[in-house]
C-alpha cells in the first residue's frame, strides 16, 4: 500500500480522525468501564469496604495496561512509521514480534502477582479490615492478565492497519458480558467480591479470543508464521516508542500507592478515619478515568494518522491532526469539569451507600482534586503525539511531568502544612504546572515542522 492509496496520507482529517477516534474513544470507555461496574455492584453488594478493596487492587490492573500500552503503541507507532515510509515487510515483522511480546510479558507478570500478592496488597495501602477482601478479588482478577495485555495490544495494532470498529467490537465483547454477568454472580449467586472478579476475567477472555482472531485478517500487509517471533533489538524499538505510554501508567500507579498511604496516614488523624478517604478516592480517580478514557480514545485515534503522514514527511497534515485533537479533547474535559464540579453527590451516589461523613469528604475530594481536569487532555494528548512521530524521550518526558515531577512531591508536602486538604489541592496545583511545560514543549515542536516542511517545499522546487 504506497503513500497514494491509503486514505491516511490524503483522505480528511476532520473525517479521519473522527472514523479513528471515536471507536477509540468507545474501546477506552468501555474499558474503564469494567472497573466502575465492578465498583457500582460491589457497593450496593458488599458496601464501602469492598469498594475500598478494589481500590487497593487497581494499581495492578494499571500497571497491566501500561504493559499493554508499552508494546501495543510501540508496535502500533513503529507500524504506521513503515507503511507510511512503504516498508510492508518491517511493517510486518514489528506485528508478529509485537504478539509474541504480549503473550510472554502476559504470562511473566500474572505468575509474578500471585507469588507477591501479600506484599503488593501491603504496599498499595491495604488496612488489615480490607486485605481479606482485597486478596480474594485480586488473586482472580490475576488470571486474566494476559488475556487483558493481548486484547489492549492487538487493539492498538488493529486501529493502526486501519479496522478502529474490529478494535472497538473488541473491548465492547468483553464489557458487556462482565457487565451481565455482573449482578447475576454477586446478587443471584452472592459470590460477593470473588463474583464481580469472574465476571471479569470472563469477559476478558471473549475479548481475548476475538483479538486473536485479527492476526489472520489485517489488511495491509500479511503476517506469516516466520514474523511471530521475539527478536530482543525488535523488542527494544518497540519498548522505545511505546515507553510515554507505558510510564504514564506506571505513574498512575505509583501515584495511587502513594496517595492510598497518604490518605491513611492522614486520614487516622481526622475526623474520616482510615477507610472513607481510601473509598472515596477510589471512585473519584476511577470516576475522572472515564474522561481520561475519551482523551486517551482522541489521543489513540490521533496516532495511526499522526505516524503514516509524518513518515511520508506530510508535516501540515500532522500539525493539523493534532490541532483537531485538541479542540475535541477540550470540548469534552470541559463537560468533565461541569459534571464534577457541580453533581459530585449524584456520580458518588451511584457507587453504593454511606454515611454523612463520607459523602461529605467524597464530594470535597472530586470538587477540589479534580478542579483542573480540562487542562489535562493537552498534557495526555502531547505526551502521545511525541512517541507518534517517533520521538520517545519528548513524550517520556511530558508524561512525567503531572504524576511524578509534580503531583507526588506535592502530595508528600502539601499535607505537612494542610493535613488531609492538602492531598486534594496537590492535584489542581500539579495540573496547572504539567500544562504550562507541555504548551512550550509542544510549540518548540510546531516550530520545527514548520521548518521542516518550508524546506520540504523548497526541495521538490
Amino acid at each position: 500500500m504506497t503513500k497514494q492509496e491509503n486514505p491516511l496520507g490524503y483522505e480528511k482529517i476532520s473525517k479521519l480522525l473522527r472514523g479513528f477516534a471515536i471507536p477509540s474513544i468507545i474501546a477506552m470507555v468501555v474499558s474503564s468501564l469494567y472497573n466502575i461496574v465492578d465498583q457500582i455492584f460491589i457497593g450496593q453488594g458488599v458496601g464501602y469496604l469492598g469498594n475500598a478493596a478494589t481500590n487497593v487492587s487497581y494499581p495492578l490492573t494499571t500497571i497491566c495496561l501500561a504493559i499493554a500500552l508499552l508494546i501495543g503503541i510501540g508496535s502500533a507507532s513503529r507500524f504506521s512509521l513503515h507503511l507510511g515510509a512503504g516498508e510492508k515487510e518491517d511493517a510486518a515483522r514489528v506485528v508478529g514480534n509485537g504478539i509474541s511480546m504480549m503473550v510472554v510479558f502476559g504470562i511473566i507478570y500474572a505468575i509474578v502477582i500471585e507469588i507477591f500478592l501479600d506484599p503488593l496488597l501491603t504496599v498499595f495501602g491495604a488496612t488489615a479490615e480490607i486485605m481479606p477482601y482485597a486478596k480474594e478479588y485480586t488473586r482472580i482478577i490475576a488470571l486474566g492478565m494476559p488475556f487483558l495485555i493481548v486484547t489492549n495490544g492487538m487493539s492498538n495494532l488493529a486501529r493502526a492497519d486501519g479496522s478502529p470498529k474490529y478494535s472497538m467490537t473488541c473491548m465492547l465483547i468483553g464489557a458487556v458480558i462482565n457487565t451481565i454477568l455482573d449482578p447475576i454472580f454477586i446478587f443471584v449467586f452472592h459470590l460477593g467480591v470473588a463474583g464481580a472478579a469472574w465476571a471479569t476475567i470472563i469477559g476478558q477472555f471473549c475479548s481475548f479470543i476475538a483479538a486473536v482472531l485479527y492476526i489472520r485478517k489485517f489488511k495491509s500487509v500479511e503476517i506469516k508464521g516466520k514474523d511471530i517471533r521475539l527478536i530482543p533489538k525488535e523488542c527494544g524499538k518497540t519498548a522505545s516508542l511505546g515507553m510515554s505510554n507505558s510510564l504514564n501508567q506506571l505513574a498512575i500507579t505509583f501515584v495511587q500507592i502513594v496517595l492510598n498511604n497518604s490518605l491513611t496516614f492522614y486520614g487516622a488523624d481526622s475526623a474520616y478515619g482510615m477507610e472513607i478517604p481510601l473509598a472515596a478516592c477510589g471512585i473519584v480517580m476511577k470516576t475522572n478515568a472515564i474522561l481520561l478514557a475519551f482523551v486517551i480514545g482522541i489521543s489513540q485515534g490521533s496516532q495511526p494518522i499522526i505516524g503514516f503522514n509524518y513518515g511520508a514527511k506530510q508535516y501540515d497534515r500532522v500539525r493539523q491532526t493534532y490541532k483537531l485533537a485538541i479542540g475535541a479533547n477540550l470540548a469534552i474535559s470541559a463537560v468533565g469539569f461541569i459534571l464534577f464540579q457541580f453533581f459530585p453527590y449524584q456520580i458518588i451516589s451511584l457507587f453504593g451507600t454511606g454515611d454523612q461523613l463520607y459523602f461529605e469528604f467524597a464530594v470535597r475530594f472530586m470538587r477540589i482534586f479534580l478542579f483542573m481536569v480540562i487542562a489535562n487532555g493537552v498534557q495526555v494528548i502531547s505526551s502521545n503525539f511525541f512517541s507518534a512521530i517517533g520521538k520517545p524521550v519528548k513524550g517520556l518526558v511530558l508524561s512525567m511531568t503531572r504524576q511524578v515531577i509534580f503531583l507526588i512531591p506535592f502530595i508528600l508536602i502539601l499535607p505537612l502544612f494542610m493535613g488531609l486538604d492538602g492531598i486534594l489541592y496537590a492535584g489542581p496545583a500539579a495540573d496547572t504546572i504539567a500544562f504550562i511545560t507541555t504548551v512550550i514543549l509542544i510549540r518548540r515542536e510546531m516550530q520545527q515542522m514548520k521548518k521542516l516542511q518550508q524546506q520540504n517545499l523548497e526541495t521538490d522546487h
